[in-house]
């Protein structure tokens, strides 16, 4: 028997480049991560005001010129005001994006015991390749370069410039999110005969990439409807104690 037939499909997370590109970087991972840090940085700022700028004219008396606009620290803020709406609407933030690190898996293990070819040869050095790929400008391409060689009347490219790939990072359904990979750091464990990688963990850390974006939208919204589930726990604010 193959097991419990009812059990469900667990769904991979990936890295996938957005658009159409030569060779094409679609990584799925082969375990999925165990864990995921997730992280958003937020400074918050004193009020402005405009402070009075005094200046001495030709002769010699002092004179209100202008004024400069000034930047209260955040202490001096809250010390001038006691209501806690009026401090909200003082405050000034800003509110970095998320950045999201993990580490990725790879083991040629299975591949090789099932007698594929490539994993025989190469071991996991293909998808190493394929991850490295996704921190590289698309101008490196020699594919792509020789590509856009045969095809240069068209304008059409393949490369990009020095410009790097754009990068989805797939976590579920709910989660389809474009990065920047920020950093990448590979571990090879072993090797055979040809000395390919066979095992290797792969550490990366990533920038969500926010704004006007169609993707980062649909996560916003998707947020918003699990933070409106959330008030299924409403009959648990009677046992929170909330001042008058």
């Amino acid at each position: 028997m193959s097991g419990f037939s009812g059990r469900p499909k667990i769904l991979r997370g990936a890295f996938v480049e957005y658009g159409l590109n030569i060779p094409p970087l679609v990584v799925p991972f082969q375990f999925n991560p165990e864990q995921l840090s997730r992280s958003r940085s937020v400074t918050y700022y004193g009020e402005e005001y405009k402070e009075p700028v005094t200046e001495r004219g030709e002769d010699g008396e002092s004179q209100q010129r202008r004024t400069q606009l000034k930047q209260r620290s955040l202490r001096e803020t809250h010390e001038r005001y006691s209501d806690l709406q009026e401090i909200r609407n003082k405050q000034k933030v800003t509110v970095n994006e998320e950045t999201i690190s993990f580490d990725i898996r790879l083991d040629a293990t299975d591949a090789l015991n099932e007698g594929d070819a490539i994993a025989g040869q190469f071991g996991i050095a293909p998808r190493l390749a394929t991850l490295e790929l996704m921190v590289m400008p698309k101008g490196d391409s020699v594919l792509g370069a020789a590509l856009e060689s045969l095809i240069s009347t068209t304008g059409f490219t393949f490369t990009g410039g020095q410009k790097p790939p754009m990068i989805l990072f797939i976590w579920g359904r709910t989660r389809v999110m474009p990065v920047n990979i920020d950093s990448m750091s590979i571990t090879e464990t072993e090797f055979n005969t040809q000395l390919s990688p066979v095992r290797a963990t792969v550490s990366v850390s990533l920038t969500v990439i926010e704004g006007q974006n169609d993707f980062y939208k649909v996560n916003m919204a998707v947020r918003e409807g699990l933070s409106l589930m959330n008030l299924a726990n409403i009959t648990d604010i009677m046992d929170v104690v909330i001042p008058g």
